[in-house]
């Protein structure tokens, strides 16, 4: 290959490395329920316009809070066997160039959503992002093992913004799709922190699994799990949703509960792992069922 070709494979290889620090896969779920609460909102016919002005401006703002998670996490990333080779930690980024990039993604999503969209919702953006990189990532993170669930609420907040986007108010039917993630985030985190449990122990990190035990972790996703498909009901029983989100929300609550009911009885070596995964797809159904009920 020659010079041009290696100078191309390297700037291609750097632009894949900052990519990767806006965690694309975790904010393309992020917008998915955004758009369900854009939807669920039920805009009038000359909304239509704002949606992927909104989707652009806080899928940028979440980006920035991933890259910004990024920095903050780099030494701790270096210590740990599934974030080692993450562009900070491996070198190849450095963190004023992350820093650089992170603060254009956000100042972009925010211009973005209070000039065209609302200010409403760039201001709760602005604050989701402040809740998951600098309280959650820089403080609770490190204090508590209970650091998920009290900042769940920054990583729930995508159908708010979504509704608010649209209505420019926060109606109690975007707080419950809210609730509904808000709950979803701790067994749906912690199914991980299971498989991970040695990272955190040697990174220092007070993770539920280490400063509570596996056991103990095992039963609280289970409890959770538990409440999360009583929270799923509450849609229809306000009239928000129909029969179509009620038969989904029930067969994939069924199956949350029963993953969590094997890791906690009949846990095998990649239980936690299955179970984490599970959830991922969990939370994608159940708001594309949400939206599927809306309009059919």
């Amino acid at each position: 290959m020659n010079r041009y070709g290696v100078a191309y494979a390297s700037q291609s290889a750097k632009w894949r490395a900052y990519l990767s620090v806006t965690k694309l896969k975790v904010v393309g779920l992020m917008l998915v329920t955004a758009f369900v609460g854009m939807c669920l909102a039920n805009p009038a016919a000359d909304a239509w316009r704002i949606v992927p002005l909104a989707l652009l401006g806080i899928g940028l703002m979440a980006s920035c809070a991933a890259a910004f998670n990024h920095i903050i996490d780099q030494k701790i990333d270096a210590k740990m066997a599934r974030t080692y080779q993450r562009p900070l930690p491996s070198g190849a980024l450095k963190a004023s160039h992350v820093l650089i990039f992170a603060c254009i993604l956000g100042a972009l999503g925010f211009a973005l959503l209070a000039v065209w969209v609302n200010a409403l919702t760039a201001w709760l953006t602005l604050a989701s992002l402040v809740g998951y990189a600098g309280i959650y990532t820089l403080y609770l993170k490190r204090a508590t093992p209970q650091n998920i669930v009290i900042a769940g609420i920054a990583g729930a907040m995508p159908p708010l913004l979504g509704w608010t986007s649209i209505t420019g108010e926060m109606h109690a039917n975007a707080w419950l799709l809210v609730m509904i993630i808000f709950i979803w985030t701790p067994p749906h985190f912690w199914a991980l922190a299971i498989h991970r449990r040695a990272d955190y122990l040697n990174a220092n990190i007070p993770m539920l699994p280490v400063t509570h035990g596996v056991d103990y972790t095992k039963t609280s996703i289970l409890l959770y799990t538990i409440l999360l498909a009583v929270v799923c009901v509450l849609p229809v029983l306000i009239g928000m949703s129909g029969l179509l989100y009620f038969v989904a929300a029930c067969l994939l609550n069924a199956g949350f509960v029963y993953h969590a009911w094997e890791l906690k009885y009949r846990s095998k070596s990649g239980s936690a792992m299955k179970t984490f995964k599970f959830s991922i797809y969990y939370l994608l159904l159940l708001f594309i069922a949400l939206l599927f009920d809306h309009y059919w």
